[in-house]
């Protein structure tokens, strides 16, 4: 089956591993725990008015999200570094931008649980990041802001990200 670049997430090892062993400690001491937790509150008494009932309940399915998300990032991961062209804005590079009105921001293209410290993250299918995915260095794109104004930015550098 082959693999689009967009269905994939490239991961460093580090990135892999630490979400590997989220989705590991979730499946197994997670679960149990999780269980624990709504045993306990369903023996506090009538489940119509126990508080901690609910939002032990609650926290369960907040955990199984967590886990099918886990689950769909690592069946499309890659391992390594992304493929990248020197000098094009494409997941797995730290792109720098400057808008139109001068203002600069620097980022990484691609999943914010590959990022580490205070890079901000933008998705190769968000608003941004769809508009500026390909571009080459020197090169403009423009896209739409939450309100509805469109705002044009330049492509100033694009560097594979190294965590």
């Amino acid at each position: 089956m082959a693999t689009s670049s967009e269905n994939v997430t490239w991961l460093t090892q580090e990135a892999h591993d630490r979400l590997s062993s989220e989705l590991a400690y979730l499946l197994g001491e997670g679960r149990l725990e999780m269980a624990r937790r709504i045993e306990a509150a369903r023996d506090e008494g009538d489940l119509r008015e126990n508080g901690g009932y609910h939002a032990a309940k609650e926290e369960q399915g907040k955990q199984e999200a967590r886990i099918r998300q886990l689950q769909q990032l690592l069946e499309k991961a890659r391992v390594g570094d992304a493929p990248h062209e020197a000098g094009t804005a494409e997941p797995g590079t730290v792109v720098s931008v400057r808008s139109t009105d001068g203002d600069e921001m620097t980022f990484l293209l691609g999943s914010r649980e590959v990022a580490s410290g205070d890079l901000d993250v933008y998705s190769e299918q968000s608003p941004l990041g769809s508009a500026i995915n390909g571009k080459k260095i020197g090169e403009s794109a423009t896209y739409a802001l939450p309100s509805g104004r469109k705002l044009t930015v330049e492509i100033i550098e694009a560097k594979p990200f190294t965590g």
